[in-house]
Formats: structure tokens, sequence, C-alpha cells
């Protein structure tokens, strides 16, 4: 059974940081990008960062400059680190990973809120 395990997020004033980190778990290979996505109310889902198991990176431009995404192919593990946070950052994150290869090819976490409000 794989899971992606998310964690972070929260409340945080405008201006602040927060990091958010997911863990594949499970068995789970030939991972290709990983990532997150961000559903505002209202809005649909959209991306705001991923990254290939080659290092290259895409990020909303919405969120550039200020999001950096990192990931550890040993761990399995992908981190959004997020600065200068605004309100219209405020969302559920969700991880997301893309499989090269399986019956599975695309897995998410549950999401996780996070809240930019003074």
């Amino acid at each position: 059974q794989v899971q992606l395990v998310e964690s972070g997020g929260g409340l945080v004033q405008p201006g602040g940081s927060l990091r958010l980190s997911c863990a594949a778990v499970g068995n789970i290979y030939n991972i290709n990008t990983m990532g997150w996505y961000r559903q505002a109310p209202g809005k649909e889902r959209e991306l705001v960062a991923r990254v290939t198991s080659g290092g290259s990176t895409q990020y909303a431009d919405s969120v550039k400059g200020r999001f950096t995404i990192s990931r550890d192919n040993a761990k399995k593990m992908v981190v959004l680190e997020m600065n200068s946070l605004k309100p219209e950052d405020t969302a559920v994150y969700y991880c997301n990973v893309d499989l090269s290869s399986g019956p599975i090819r695309t897995y998410w976490g549950k999401g996780t809120l996070i809240t930019v409000s003074s």
C-alpha cells in the first residue's frame, strides 16, 4: 500500500514562512515527478511546484522567487519551502507523485491546510 505522508502547514501571518514535506511510503518505485498542488475555496486545483527525478523544477508564476521545491530521491521525499507568504496563498496543499511505470501512475496526499492571515 502506498501513502503520501504530508507534514507542515497551519496558520501563518503575511510575510511569514512555512515548510511542507511529503514522504512516499510503501511499495512505490520509478518515481518521476514529485510536487505540490493547491486548491483554494471555490477554485480549481493548481500546480504550485514540481521537481523531476533529474532535478528540473517548475513553479507557478505566482510563487516564483518565494517558494523553493527540493527532493531527496533516496528518502522518496519532497519539500516545499515557502517564504513571503501572502493571503492569496491560503489553500489546501496536496502532495503529488507521478510514476514512470506501473498500473497506478499518480498518487495524491490527503492535503494540508495553509492559512495566511493576520
